[in-house]
């Protein structure tokens, strides 16, 4: 199984911008929809972003639309997501994984096979 690699959480302030990194050994997922998903302390594991990989296309949950971004740089294997405008209800740990689309929500493809995920803490 691969492991995808997360990355670039910590503490930021309400209002505050963090950029998280998911780096994969390989092109594994190369052809892959790409997303990342979060949990947090109230919550189970949820939708938090996606980027089509043929169009580039993306969606995002209606909490973090505007102010959260995700991105991918193929030639290095990594999906990034902006998060600026942060919130303390954007605490939780955050995973990146291969996403796909049922009944217009996206899930995570292989939920057997999560990163460590890193954690995001929002505070002041």
């Amino acid at each position: 199984q691969v492991k995808l690699v997360e990355s670039g959480g910590g503490l930021a302030p309400p209002g505050g911008s963090l950029r998280l990194s998911c780096v994969a050994p390989d092109r594994t997922f190369s052809a892959a929809d790409m997303g990342w998903f979060r949990q947090t302390p109230t919550k189970d594991r949820e939708f938090v972003a996606v980027q089509i990989w043929d169009t580039g296309r993306t969606y995002y949950s209606d909490s973090v639309k505007g102010r959260f971004t995700i991105s991918r740089d193929s030639a290095k294997n990594t999906v990034y997501l902006q998060m600026d405008n942060l919130k303390p209800e954007d605490t939780g740990r955050y995973y990146c994984a291969p996403a796909s689309l049922s009944d217009r929500t996206w899930f995570a493809t292989f939920p057997e096979n999560w990163g460590q995920g890193t954690q995001v803490t929002v505070s002041s």
